[in-house]
């Protein structure tokens, strides 16, 4: 049974990476998405510098090859992935594309990590998933504006899908601080390369849009990079690969309830995706003791 603490917890999360759409957006008006992506990663390895020399002696040899793979897929791979994604499509599609993760962690999960699915579970999925999809035909824009870069967006679940059935999977023994901290450490020095690759002087802006970005990337390092790494692992290892990766379904409603609380209007589509997406996410935890595997 899952702790009302984890609950609290995934939409907790829900709500802190639901408003980073819309801070990648802000940062991609002065910095270019590879320099954003870069920064992101960069200036979260260095504030878990500290901790990494110290989590460091914890890992064993057999730990290291699958905290890389974490460090590429739960943060390198898919900051670049979304950050080029918004320089062609709208953060409420980016947002809403992000509800796959939990539909990839299933299918990763029994085909790759041989994880036991249930019927149950995979139903929950399926509602989130067309909780998610009527929820994206009342937003702005259509994923089918653009098939190159929303398939990007996609690369980037699919990345997240990874990242939690590794650390479910291979790494409960480590704590999610030793997890998030060594885990970036090892793609920090790749995001700093990148970086000077880049030409970071060569950033274009009004000196209050700069100020204005930089405070967005130093947000989605500090607190959407280091302190969401650190609470999703725990939830990871708390619950599980599937149930942590539901975030990306209740990402959508976040983007409602902001809507409304600015002023936007809401049809009864998205109350009923709401719903949907609610219901999925209890099935996919629901217990029996007799369930049919998929698997």
């Amino acid at each position: 049974m899952v702790r009302f603490s984890s609950w609290l917890l995934l939409i907790f999360l829900a709500l802190l990476w639901g408003s980073s759409f819309v801070l990648i957006k802000e940062a991609l008006k002065v910095f270019s998405a590879i320099q954003l992506a870069a920064l992101r990663i960069g200036i979260a390895s260095i504030a878990f510098l500290p901790f990494f020399f110290r989590e460091v002696r914890k890992i064993s040899r057999r730990d290291w090859k699958f905290l890389l793979i974490v460090g590429l897929t739960g943060n390198g791979i898919p900051a670049f992935c979304y950050a080029i994604a918004e320089t062609h499509i709208s953060s409420i599609t980016t947002g809403i594309l992000n509800s796959l993760t939990p539909f990839f962690t299933l299918l990763l999960g029994i085909f790759i990590f041989g994880v036991k699915g249930t019927m149950s579970k995979l139903i929950g999925v399926l509602l989130g998933l067309a909780g998610a999809i009527l929820l994206m035909l009342q937003g702005e824009g259509s994923i089918s504006t653009n098939v190159l870069y929303s398939g990007i967006v996609i690369i980037g679940t699919i990345c997240y899908a990874t990242s939690g059935n590794v650390v479910k999977s291979k790494l409960t023994q480590l704590s999610s601080l030793t997890i998030s901290a060594v885990s970036l450490g090892l793609v920090g020095p790749m995001a700093w390369i990148i970086l000077l690759l880049s030409d970071i002087s060569q950033i274009s802006g009004t000196e209050q849009q700069v100020w204005i970005s930089s405070g967005a990337v130093i947000f989605l390092s500090l607190v959407s990079t280091v302190v969401a790494s650190l609470l999703y692992y725990k939830l990871v290892q708390d619950t599980d690969a599937l149930f942590a990766s539901m975030v990306g379904y209740l990402i959508p409603i976040t983007a409602l309830v902001l809507g409304l609380l600015i002023g936007e209007s809401a049809g009864w589509q998205h109350l009923v995706g709401m719903v949907l997406i609610l219901v999925g996410v209890y099935l996919t935890q629901r217990r029996k003791k007799v369930n049919p595997s998929l698997s």
